[in-house]
């Protein structure tokens, strides 16, 4: 997850703008003067929905994450324009606090109107909305597979392959996944794991400042796509030399004591996590608030196993929402 903009950060758009726009008003059904900052004649104040944009690629689960939410009490609309996204979150806080959380989908059958989310998204930024983008991630791979299994072609493959489509597809929300909040690679993930995720992040009651997912991998498995940092364990000795420590996994005490009795893993521990504080800070003040930190080894199963576990307890310890996630433990 990477930003992009030069100029002031969303967080800082957000307070700066949020006391400093002017309301605009316009007249309602009965000739009232209302205001789109949610005041009627100056004397009621409405508060400005939370907002979620959903989108990503084409087959990779956005009308599942977005029942997830609908599940969850958000207002959904799906494939609305993404120049009618300012409009519907000033309805939203014209609606005397009866629509406070609304989640859009928006995606490449909006054809023309895409290219209007980055002017919505700075527009909205003006207005001190908090907003979110949610991007959904898959492989070449399993795209095509799902394309296929359900016999539709996909909307931007013209008289091209599937995989002409994709490659359209990708290049068109390149800079839409860099500027995400949160990416999910749902590649390997079936229709529950994908909800568990998005309940994950958004079923609790308070939002927390940041929530980290830290990973565990085999680097013979692949890198996560949706990882945002990436540390690797292979300076270590490999437990799986070790005939008695070989059938156990990184979450098991012996082998964990024998990682962290090599040389340089409590070192790295130690720097690692000083090094992620200040990351999580920058986050913060650019208000990012989701992470995925990869820790990776051979087969995914002892090191870096280990490792994450220490990490993940580091963070939560620090006041970090954290979970733990095994990707390739059990693979081999």
């Amino acid at each position: 997850m990477t930003e992009h903009d030069t100029g002031p950060t969303r967080s800082e758009r957000a307070q700066g703008k949020a006391g400093e726009a002017r309301p605009r008003e316009a007249a309602d059904e009965n000739g009232a003067q209302v205001s789109t900052d949610g005041t009627a004649n100056g004397a009621q104040e409405a508060a400005i929905p939370e907002l979620v944009i959903i989108s990503g690629m084409s087959g990779a689960g956005r009308s599942t994450a977005a029942k997830c939410l609908e599940d969850l009490g958000w207002f959904v609309v799906d494939n609305l324009p993404p120049a009618l996204i300012p409009t519907m979150v000033e309805l939203g806080a014209r609606s005397q606090g009866n629509v406070a959380r609304i989640a859009v989908v928006v995606d490449v059958r909006g054809r023309r109107f895409f290219d209007n989310l980055r002017e919505s998204l700075a527009d909205l930024d003006g207005r001190g909305v908090t907003r979110r983008i949610v991007f959904l991630e898959s492989s070449d791979e399993a795209l095509v597979r799902r394309f296929e299994s359900v016999r539709r072609p996909h909307p931007l493959q013209g008289d091209g392959r599937i995989v002409d489509g994709i490659a359209a597809e990708r290049e068109l929300l390149r800079e839409l996944r860099g500027d995400a909040d949160l990416v999910i690679d749902t590649s390997s993930l079936n229709v529950h794991e994908l909800r568990a995720k998005m309940d994950a992040q958004f079923a609790g009651e308070e939002e927390p400042e940041l929530r980290a997912t830290v990973m565990s991998f085999g680097f013979k498995y692949g890198l996560p796509v949706d990882a945002d940092l990436v540390a690797d364990m292979r300076f270590l000795p490999n437990p799986h030399w070790v005939p008695e420590l070989r059938p156990f996994t990184g979450v098991n005490e012996e082998v964990a004591s024998y990682v962290f009795n090599q040389p340089g893993a409590k070192e790295f521990l130690d720097r690692y996590a000083e090094l992620l504080r200040l990351i999580a800070a920058g986050y913060r003040r650019e208000g990012k608030r989701y992470v995925t930190i990869a820790i990776g080894c051979t087969g995914g199963k002892h090191r870096s196993v280990a490792m994450s576990e220490k990490l993940a307890a580091r963070l939560a310890a620090e006041g970090v929402e954290t979970v733990v996630v095994h990707r390739d433990m059990g693979r081999e």
